[in-house]
């Protein structure tokens, strides 16, 4: 059985983005209970040089729309500038979701040896095939982002568990 570019990116980005758009409604609903400013928990690193929850759920958001576009031969979707707060994070997952599910599976099924270019924030550029780019650095990137900011979340006392962290059952 093979299974396709498609559904190891975009089926894994879609249900997992929406993991953390609901640990996102968790921490609003603990912040809320507990009298917290959201802008604390968004805040909340697990290490001084480690990225911000805000920035954990940036990162998960951007590994996914570039990953996808770059499967795609597709323009990212690039969100604002404005500093989030919990709605706007949710709302940016949501725009990730729309934008990752509305590329063409087959431009995505067919880039398995297509070469492509990551470009990484500090503009340095990294050439992979479509496979080795989603198998061994944006599907992990994800993972990452997504996990640290479960941890954070964790670490700032939100009631969460695996589950949480996995979602329903697909």
């Amino acid at each position: 059985m093979t299974i396709s570019l498609y559904d190891a990116s975009v089926g894994v980005f879609v249900s997992y983005l929406g993991n953390l758009s609901v640990l996102l409604d968790h921490a609003a609903v603990h912040a809320k209970a507990r009298n917290i400013d959201h802008a604390v928990l968004l805040n909340m690193r697990l290490y001084p040089n480690m990225y911000s929850l805000k920035q954990q759920v940036g990162e998960a958001n951007r590994h996914a729309v570039v990953a996808a576009a770059l499967l795609a031969g597709r323009t990212p979707h690039t969100f604002g500038d404005a500093e989030p707060d919990i709605p706007e994070l949710k709302s940016r997952i949501s725009a990730a979701i729309n934008f990752v599910q509305g590329l063409p599976r087959a431009a995505i099924d067919a880039a398995g040896d297509k070469e492509v270019v990551f470009t990484f924030k500090s503009g340095a550029t990294r050439t992979f095939t479509g496979q080795s780019l989603l198998l061994t650095f944006s599907v992990p990137q994800f993972y990452f982002h997504i996990t640290t900011a479960y941890d954070i979340l964790r670490h700032a006392g939100v009631e969460l568990a695996k589950k949480d962290f996995l979602g329903p059952p697909r």
